[in-house]
C-alpha cells in the first residue's frame, strides 16, 4: 500500500511531468460546519493537487484573522479531534489526492503523539503540517510520523538562514512550505522579494517548494508560480465559506476560485520580467 509521503512525492512528480505548478487549498475542518467542510472538500478535490485540513485551536499564531475566526467558530460549535480524523476519511473516501493536516503542537500532545500519527494515517492523512514545532525539537513526532509513512513538512521564511534551510533540508522526506511574508497567514502585506528567497532555498535543497500564507487569487499566484512548484491558498477560501449563503452556494464559489487558480498554474505563469 501507499505510504502518505509517497502519494505527496508522486503528485510533484506528475506535476513535474506535466510541467505545471501545483494547487494546495486549504479548509478548516468543522468551519462553519462539518457539512461544509466534507461537500467544500469534494469540491477542491476537482482543483487541487493536495487539500490541507486546519486543526482548529484556540491559540492559533501563525493564522491571521479569517482562519482565527474560522477556528474559534469551529471550536465553539463543538468541533473534536474524532470530528476531525471522521471527516478526514470520508474526504479520502472521495479521492486521492494528498490529504495534509495543519495542527499546533498542543492538540497533538494533548491527543498522545503515537495516537495523534496513527489516527491520521487510519484516516488516509499523507502530512503533517506544525508551524509552532521547531525543527530541533520534532523528533518524538518525526520518529512516528516515519513509522506511519507520513511526511513531516517543515516551513521557512525569508528570515531563515542558508545553515536553517540546508538543516531543514536534510531532514525533509517530501516538500518545504516557505511563507511568502514574515508574521501571519492572510496578511495582505507587499511580497518581497520572492526570486531570491525561492533561489536561495532551491541552493540549499533539492526538494519540491510550495509557498503559501498571502495568496488571494489568480493574479497573487501568477506572480508566485514561476519560483515554487505549488501555492497554497486558505484565507481566501475560507473568507467564501464565511459569506452566510447556503452551502450550494459556497460550494460552487469555491470550486470556481479554485479552478481560476489552477487554470493560472496550469496555463502559464506571469514572471513580471
Amino acid at each position: 500500500m501507499i505510504t502518505g509521503k509517497e502519494r505527496i512525492a508522486n503528485s510533484f512528480k506528475a506535476l513535474s511531468e506535466k510541467g505545471e505548478k501545483g494547487l494546495i487549498t486549504y479548509l478548516t475542518a468543522g468551519f462553519p460546519s462539518p457539512d461544509h467542510t466534507l461537500e467544500v472538500a469534494r469540491e477542491l478535490a476537482l482543483h487541487s493537487d493536495m487539500i490541507e485540513i486546519g486543526i482548529p485551536f484556540s491559540d492559533p499564531v501563525a493564522d491571521g484573522p479569517v482562519i482565527q475566526n474560522s477556528s474559534y467558530h469551529a471550536l465553539e460549535r463543538g468541533i473534536r479531534l474524532s470530528n476531525i480524523f471522521n471527516l478526514a476519511g470520508k474526504i479520502r473516501e472521495g479521492t486521492d489526492i494528498p490529504l495534509i493536516f495543519m495542527t499546533y503542537y498542543n492538540p497533538v500532545m494533548r491527543y498522545g503523539i503515537e495516537n495523534f500519527v496513527k489516527s491520521s494515517h487510519e484516516s488516509g492523512v499523507d502530512g503533517l503540517i506544525v508551524p509552532d514545532l521547531p525543527v530541533e525539537e520534532d523528533h518524538p513526532l518525526r520518529e512516528c510520523a516515519q513509522k506511519y509513512g507520513l511526511s513531516l513538512i517543515p516551513l521557512v521564511a525569508p528570515t531563515s538562514t542558508d545553515e536553517r534551510i540546508s538543516k531543514i533540508s536534510g531532514r525533509t522526506d517530501s516538500f518545504i512550505y516557505c511563507v511568502s511574508v514574515t508574521g501571519v497567514t492572510g496578511a495582505g502585506k507587499e511580497i518581497g522579494d520572492l526570486k531570491t528567497f525561492s533561489c536561495r532555498v532551491r541552493k540549499n535543497t533539492s526538494h519540491p517548494l510550495a509557498v503559501g500564507f498571502g495568496i488571494t487569487g489568480p493574479g497573487v499566484a501568477r506572480r508566485l508560480a514561476p519560483y515554487f512548484d505549488a501555492v497554497v491558498v486558505g484565507s481566501a477560501i475560507v473568507k467564501e465559506m464565511d459569506s452566510g449563503e447556503g452551502l450550494p452556494v459556497i460550494v460552487d464559489r469555491v470550486g470556481r476560485l479554485a479552478g481560476e487558480i489552477k487554470a493560472t498554474l496550469r496555463n502559464g505563469c506571469d514572471t513580471g520580467e
